[in-house]
């Protein structure tokens, strides 16, 4: 299968992943670049997941495109939303995003998230969203 294929695919019900099933879809050498932090090689990449969806209800993806840009890259814009024990209390959150893929021998080897991360995270804990919402009102005005 296709390695913009097996992405799609595998993204769209993020939380019921299989970990097991990241080396068929990122290099060895993967170089996996977020927000929050940046890994290098599939074991750190699994153990990343692992660490990141423990407390998540659910988490999907929704594709919105995939372009292709040369012969190896791809950029693919989505919306995820997710659910998580430990912000906005539990209610779903929605969060705006593109990646950036590299893909070798039917492999994804390099890929980096753009996204919001008050949107993910600051804006839906308790005195920090109120916090930052502040801010962007007194920033607007």
């Amino acid at each position: 299968m296709q390695a913009i294929k097996k992405f799609e695919r595998f993204y769209t019900d993020l939380a019921s992943m299989q970990l097991d099933a990241l080396p068929d879809l990122y290099s060895k050498e993967v170089v996996f670049i977020d927000p929050i932090a940046e890994h290098r090689g599939i074991e750190a990449l699994v153990n990343y997941f692992s660490r990141l969806l423990e407390n998540a209800k659910y988490c999907t993806f929704s594709i919105q495109s995939i372009k292709q840009a040369g012969d190896k890259n791809h950029v693919v814009t989505w919306q995820m939303r997710f659910s998580s024990s430990k912000m906005n209390k539990g209610k779903p959150i929605e969060v705006d995003g593109i990646t950036l893929l590299e893909i070798e021998d039917n492999k994804v080897t390099y890929h980096r998230d753009y996204y919001d991360l008050g949107q993910m995270i600051y804006d839906n804990v308790p005195l920090l969203g109120w916090v930052t919402r502040r801010i962007k009102k007194s920033m607007s005005k």
